[in-house]
């Protein structure tokens, strides 16, 4: 899905390096998620949710990742998808202690049910 009215141009010389971190370490998610919010900057939103799909599924203690997924599931009219990350994401916060996620999270999913 690309809206050419919104997009941003993306940070070339950010990507180029962020794409050199996952070269030599595909398993960094700190640098997958940066260039998944990079590619959301440019409304690349399948590129971005191919990333955060990634970390979600390689890495599921990577808090960051929910909120953001969640919110592109619920941008791209998934709010089945956005729910279940959303609250997945709460219980993944809540063990790894993040009680700011987790409120973030919540916030998310009481907005997402008000719209319902």
């Amino acid at each position: 899905m690309r809206a050419a009215q919104h997009e941003l141009p993306m940070n070339e010389s950010r990507v180029k390096k962020l794409k050199e971190f996952l070269e030599a370490d595909p398993a960094d998610s700190f640098s997958r998620f940066a260039l998944a919010l990079e590619h959301l900057k440019a409304d690349d939103t399948d590129t971005a949710r191919n990333h955060f799909e990634h970390i979600l599924k390689h890495d599921p203690e990577y808090v960051g990742v929910y909120y953001h997924l969640g919110k592109l599931y619920e941008l791209t009219g998934q709010p089945r998808k956005a729910l279940k990350t959303f609250t997945t994401g709460i219980a993944a916060a809540r063990k790894a202690n993040d009680l700011h996620a987790a409120s973030e999270l919540e916030q998310a999913v009481s907005e997402l049910e008000e719209e319902a």
